[in-house]
């Protein structure tokens, strides 16, 4: 049976190639936003306050690398099999070699909701895999000189909205410990999924929207947009062999190697790229790749991690 929040994705993005009259309000959207965000920090922080946190040095360099070589990936193909600009195909590669924060939280989800458990670290697998991305891509774009804002990029890069609330909430997690987030679990715990609910329905009407961007670049982007994402998830699931996790833990990196960035990479590309197009980039992430991995990608990425993993 599908998962209840993914039908308000299903109806958001319904009401929204309708032209319904429906929207909901950008301060509750942003709310929504930091909620899940913080939930996810919390969690992952709780689960890492329970174990040792030297050995898992080694799992965050090979998953940063892993983002790396998405984003050399995905530039090789948008550059020389779509034709792209330096630009337009460095800023689109930086987009699939970093993360999204709203697939991930559907992932988890969706391996909760079925009694599957996955290691805490994937939640800082999360946070340290939304940087590399962007570094490469602007050194592919335009190498490393005397005019590169290296201050600007590294305060929006690090310090940005997604981060900071990811990283803040896994130190809360870590530093209160699983007795600690008792008298708050009631406000982020158990409203995760209904937040998680009306945060996909604006999702669905975001995508909605892109569907115009979509025609104007033909065939290719919405191929690369379905294509990328299963090599990406393929690669997901040899690290998390690699890396000897569990097949919910394998899941839930592929998922995230699949994933695109929709937040932390376009203000970013905004500051280094301005002469990118931010609508190619968001039509093929938000327009193609989200809904393809929320609705049918997750279950692949499950069978596959089954099969392959512990």
């Amino acid at each position: 049976m599908i998962d209840v929040v993914i039908l308000f994705f299903v109806f958001g993005l319904t009401a929204g190639l309708l032209r319904a009259d429906l929207k909901l309000p950008s301060a509750l959207y942003e709310s929504l936003s930091l909620v899940l965000l913080l939930t996810i920090g919390l969690k992952g922080g709780e689960g890492l306050a329970q174990q040792a946190l030297k050995p898992l040095l080694p799992q965050l360099g090979l998953v940063m690398l892993l983002g790396v070589v998405l984003t050399f990936i995905a530039y090789a193909v948008l550059r020389y099999a779509g034709r792209l600009g330096r630009a337009d195909a460095a800023s689109t590669a930086a987009h699939y070699g970093s993360v999204s924060v709203a697939t991930y939280a559907v992932g988890s989800n969706w391996l909760s909701t079925r009694g599957i458990t996955f290691e805490p670290q994937l939640a800082i697998f999360l946070t340290v895999m939304e940087v590399p991305a962007i570094v490469v891509g602007i050194v592919i774009a335009r190498g490393i000189g005397k005019d590169t804002r290296w201050g600007v990029l590294a305060h929006e890069s690090f310090l940005g909205k997604g981060v900071t609330l990811l990283i803040g909430g896994m130190a809360i997690g870590w530093a209160a410990g699983p007795l600690g987030l008792e008298p708050i679990k009631n406000l982020f715990y158990d409203l995760f999924k209904g937040a998680l609910a009306l945060f996909l329905l604006e999702m669905g009407l975001i995508v909605a929207k892109q569907t115009k961007e979509l025609r104007s670049r033909g065939l290719f982007i919405v191929i690369f947009g379905v294509c990328m994402p299963l090599v990406s998830a393929a690669l997901g699931i040899a690290c998390g062999v690699a890396l000897n996790l569990s097949v919910g833990g394998t899941t839930l990196l592929a998922t995230l190697a699949a994933s695109a960035s929709y937040i932390a990479v376009p203000a970013a590309m905004r500051l280094a790229l301005p002469e990118a197009n931010p609508g190619l980039s968001l039509g093929a992430v938000l327009g193609v790749t989200f809904p393809f991995n929320i609705l049918i990608g997750i279950p692949i990425y499950y069978w596959l991690a089954a099969k392959f993993s512990g």
